[in-house]
């Protein structure tokens, strides 16, 4: 009894997770509508537009993310125990779901038309061309893909599965995700929203496939990201897409 009702206390909703969500939808809402004066701000700070939108993001993650780390730091103490008792399946299966995640992406794609990138990319891709790799890889491999993991998958499965049929979470995990990066001023484009429904999938598939283990969908994660910045820094610049 007490196993599970420590258990069940991990998936309860918490003050922390409210500030968590609170901070996202209000530094969401607050650049979506007020962007023009935030980069005004900015600008003023920050000589260099790049350093500025990069210093926006860094921000915005990082103020969401303490709200997370805070709420979810016995989750990842639980899930880091369990896949360090199972280091060779983490090595291998984070690759795999890798693949998986690129074939079914590639297959969205083939399936929705020819792709199209999505604002949301196309300002990664500007910052990875303009920002040294010290700065974005703590951003987009650390700490980004840690914060929307905990939102979209610690919050939206693991704990909104007390309430709700957790198949039902699996969706609105993957419509939220997919959405999130690509509403902007194209809409939400089939084309431009392949890549994240293949990502998302992948990512709802692996935190339910490994019991909930919030660690191991961040990881996947990571490396899907760690490997898009090692790929983007790599090639030169005039043969990416503007």
């Amino acid at each position: 009894m007490g196993t599970l009702s420590t258990k069940a206390s991990l998936y309860r909703f918490t003050a922390l997770d409210a500030a968590a969500v609170a901070a996202y939808l209000t530094f969401t809402a607050y650049f979506t509508f007020a962007g023009e004066s935030v980069e005004r701000l900015m600008l003023q700070l920050f000589p260099e537009p790049a350093t500025a939108s990069y210093a926006v993001n860094a921000l915005f993650y990082a103020g969401v993310g303490i709200f997370a780390v805070a709420s979810a730091w016995r989750v990842m103490g639980r899930d880091l125990k369990i896949l360090g008792t199972r280091p060779w399946f983490t090595l291998g299966m984070v690759p795999l779901a890798i693949v998986v995640m690129l074939i079914l992406t590639a297959l969205l794609v083939a399936a929705f038309g020819t792709a199209q990138s999505s604002e949301n990319q196309l300002g990664i891709q500007g910052l990875l061309q303009q920002v040294p790799a010290w700065l974005m890889v703590p951003l987009l491999v650390l700490l980004g893909p840690f914060v929307e993991e905990y939102l979209f998958r610690h919050l939206l499965i693991g704990k909104l599965s007390r309430y709700l049929n957790i198949w039902i979470c699996c969706v609105i995990s993957v419509v939220v995700f997919a959405s999130i990066h690509v509403v902007g001023r194209e809409g939400l484009v089939l084309s431009a929203l392949a890549p994240y429904l293949g990502m998302a999938v992948v990512l709802v598939a692996v935190y339910v496939w490994t019991g909930k283990n919030l660690m191991f969908s961040y990881f996947v994660h990571a490396a899907k990201n760690l490997m898009a910045v090692v790929l983007i820094y790599a090639i030169p610049s005039e043969l990416l897409p503007s």
